[in-house]
């Protein structure tokens, strides 16, 4: 059976310098990005119970932070840092250079009883 990695590494081979080069750089860049935080733990090589130790609460409210779509700075952060990592705020603007958000508050801040809940939802309809 003959590997699919080898065929493309001839196809690939076979290309000018210069396509070659921007597919590497392509490469490059999709190696540094990441579909959601499931695989940026696991990239950090921690389980969900080490992350739950670190923050203090149960494995399953691990695996409802990584399976949220909307959530707290303070909860992106905590989870972040659990890791190992910082977390980054980059603001993108048309035609200004990247701007980073260094503070939006005292995040830590004593009695921040919500930085691990989700956001509050809004009620849709009558009971």
């Amino acid at each position: 059976m003959i590997e699919m990695g080898r065929i493309l590494e001839k196809v690939i081979a076979s290309l000018p310098a210069e396509e070659q080069a921007a597919i590497e750089k392509r490469y490059q860049e999709l190696k540094q990005e990441v579909e959601g935080l499931r695989e940026l733990r696991q990239i950090a090589g921690k389980a969900q119970a080490d992350i739950a130790s670190a923050l203090k609460i149960k494995q399953p409210s691990v695996s409802k932070i990584e399976n949220q779509t909307d959530m707290y700075l303070s909860t992106l952060r905590s989870y972040i840092e659990a890791i190992g990592g910082q977390l980054e705020l980059t603001v993108r603007l048309p035609s200004r250079p990247a701007l980073k958000i260094h503070s939006l508050g005292d995040v830590g801040a004593a009695g921040d009883s919500r930085s691990l809940e989700a956001p509050p939802r809004r009620r849709t309809g009558v009971r």
